[in-house]
């Protein structure tokens, strides 16, 4: 990555004539350095393979190293006024992959998108995968973790007797793909300095500005409230 703090742009700064260049093996790297200066450059030592398994990610909590096999997931939602055109971004960790998904709709809201981006995530992640998820939606999060939303669908997506949930068409989405797979919600602080979780925000807003975005049918057509309790 060329830009942020742990970028080679931060790396290179303040020595003239420096050549940011990437490279598909290390292998590759040391003839290209040994070409470039007229010396032997000795081989270089191989990673040891536990070490390219895992990720280092820092959290509201701090850093931690992920446990091999879990998919990590950030996500973001917004929209540009609320309502107004929106979009989402996703950033998908397995292992030493790592993969970037966004998209947006011409009119709908900042919770929509956020819902989302978690459904869009969580669709290509085979079942029965174990899955963290870091968001910056509270009311995400917090519906999750608590259980409220499936006390909800339990309640035939009412909140009380006379107020129906909102965005139930897509909270019943999500929680049908969270039955079959194991997934934990962690709640990150937005603009907060999280790298992936900032990526998310970036990759939204880039979403929301394009052209010819799409409808967000239910909600345009007013079909994201329960109207039969």
């Amino acid at each position: 990555m060329w830009s942020g703090n742990d970028g080679a742009e931060a790396q290179v700064r303040g020595y003239p004539g420096a050549c940011y260049k990437g490279f598909a093996t290390r292998e590759e790297a040391r003839q290209w350095l040994a070409h470039m200066t007229g010396t032997s450059v000795p081989q270089l030592p191989q990673r040891r393979a536990a070490a390219r398994k895992t990720s280092r990610l820092s959290t509201e909590a701090g850093s931690e190293t992920t446990a091999a096999g879990i998919i990590e997931i950030y996500t973001d939602g917004g929209c540009s006024k609320n309502p107004g055109p929106g979009g989402y971004g996703i950033v998908m960790i397995t292992g030493d992959k790592r993969v970037e998904l966004s998209g947006g709709f011409r009119h709908t809201t900042n919770n929509r998108m956020e819902l989302t981006a978690c459904i869009e995530a969580l669709r290509r992640v085979p079942p029965a995968a174990r899955v963290r998820l870091y968001c910056d939606s509270q009311y995400v999060v917090n519906a999750l973790n608590r259980g409220w939303a499936k006390k909800w669908r339990a309640q035939n997506w009412m909140r009380t007797a006379t107020a129906p949930v909102e965005n139930y068409d897509l909270w019943e989405q999500l929680l049908e793909l969270c039955d079959s797979r194991q997934v934990e919600f962690v709640w990150v602080k937005g603009h907060a300095g999280t790298r992936e979780n900032e990526r998310c925000d970036q990759l939204a807003a880039a979403a929301m500005m394009q052209a010819d975005l799409l409808p967000d049918r239910a909600y345009e057509q007013g079909l994201t409230r329960n109207t039969t309790p």
